[in-house]
């Protein structure tokens, strides 16, 4: 039979969402808080990116450097970070089936926190046809490869995307000594900063093919060259030995929903309400398994609300049990509360995607196309709640809507309209 633990709380990911979350729960007091990640080393995907850009304006940091320092604090506030460890499904209401170096385990929980993250579609989930050659990537694969293994990946690649991530994809393949062909994007034009792209067209001397598809991919053992298609029915082939699928990223929502959560239809994680409680009572979500993909810092955020919520929760519960109920956290709360918060289009979704009067989180939001200085129109019932002006964003890049509209809402009204003028 398989041995059952009691923790206090149990993290499910160690990236900055769950790091974060940790750390504040345990300096909290919330009892014994444990961090479970598969990977050898806590931090999520930070650790892999050696490029700054994280941290803050006064102290910036590189991935690697902020992986650390997030997994450095959680264990300094008093969490167990428990590495080589894999949740595989739900045993009970809140309790999870686990593997790692000491075998099988189930551990049960007051209260969950799922902070998996997100992931980029392989070739595969792509449904790229061609043959099965070596020299195929996503972002995550390179970047463990080249940082994190030193590994040697060839020396001409084609990449497959034309946002952020698909620039610091072309960063790494130069960092290890391999040449960029071109960057290849089915939309009209790329999706990163200007200047950035000048830079890489210009000065790297990196093209740029707009309304393009990869076909193909053409050799055996090792890539060969990829097919490409333009929209107007032009192919060509571009001769590569290494190729890297980037964006398209999906939350890994797999232990989500085996627990059988309500999931989100627009961002495909699962749905929460301001506090991140979602579907299933005493489990909490946050970080880019609610939405892919954001920042690290928007991640670490969400960490910290949840670890707000479920310390909350965890109080509740405790007078409960004292008043003799012996409920978990959560157990005892309604959910989803408040209303649904739905959109107009350009907008793509939300999240948190329920509102209630006592929110406080940011919302997040992505558009479907360019929007500058938008005027985002928030209603209810014909009734205008709040209007504010927020800074533009382009398709793939996000709009933060603040909550301080929350206290108008009628938790017993129709559902909050999100609109973009």
């Amino acid at each position: 039979m398989t041995a059952v633990r009691q923790v206090d709380v149990l993290v499910v990911g160690a990236g900055p969402a769950g790091l974060t979350a940790a750390a504040t729960l345990a300096a909290r007091g919330a009892g014994r808080v444990e961090v479970l990640e598969r990977e050898r080393t806590p931090g999520g995907v930070p650790r892999t990116c050696a490029h700054g850009g994280f941290g803050s304006w006064r102290r910036p940091l590189t991935g690697p450097r902020l992986a650390r320092e997030l997994a450095d604090a959680a264990v300094r506030a008093g969490a167990a970070v428990r590495t080589g460890v894999t949740a595989l499904d739900w045993a009970g209401p809140l309790d999870l089936a686990t593997v790692g170096p000491q075998g099988p385990e189930i551990l049960r929980a007051r209260a969950v926190v799922l902070a998996t993250g997100a992931r980029e579609r392989p070739r595969a989930a792509r449904l790229v046809p061609g043959t099965r050659p070596a020299g195929v990537y996503t972002t995550g694969e390179l970047q463990q490869a080249v940082h994190l293994y030193r590994q040697p990946i060839g020396t001409r690649a084609v990449i497959v995307g034309a946002e952020d991530v698909s620039y610091a994809a072309a960063d790494t393949v130069r960092r290890a000594g391999a040449e960029v062909v071109a960057l290849v994007t089915d939309l009209p034009a790329h999706r990163t900063a200007p200047a950035r792209a000048l830079d890489t067209r210009l000065r790297r001397g990196v093209p740029l093919l707009t309304g393009t598809v990869v076909a193909e991919l053409l050799g055996h053992g090792r890539l060969s060259g990829v097919r490409i298609r333009h929209h107007d029915g032009r192919a060509a082939v571009l001769p590569c030995d290494t190729v890297v699928f980037t964006g398209d990223f999906v939350p890994e929502h797999e232990l989500a929903r085996l627990g059988g959560l309500t999931l989100d239809p627009r961002t495909r994680g699962p749905a929460v309400d301001g506090a991140l409680r979602t579907s299933r009572p005493g489990v909490f979500a946050a970080g880019n398994l609610l939405h892919a993909v954001e920042r690290a810092a928007t991640a670490a955020r969400e960490g910290a609300l949840a670890a707000a919520a479920v310390t909350a929760a965890l109080a509740a519960a405790g007078a409960g049990a004292a008043a003799g109920s012996g409920a978990a956290a959560g157990s005892g709360a309604a959910w989803p509360e408040g209303v649904p918060l739905i959109l107009d289009p350009p907008l793509r979704w939300i999240t948190p995607s329920r509102v209630t009067p006592a929110d406080t989180l940011p919302y997040t939001l992505r558009t479907a196309s360019r929007l500058t200085r938008p005027l985002l129109e928030i209603t209810q019932d014909d009734r205008v709640l709040h209007r504010e002006r927020v800074r533009g964003a382009a398709a793939g890049r996000s709009l933060t809507l603040t909550a301080r509209w929350a206290h108008r809402v009628d938790a017993k009204g129709g559902p909050v309209r999100v609109t973009a003028r």
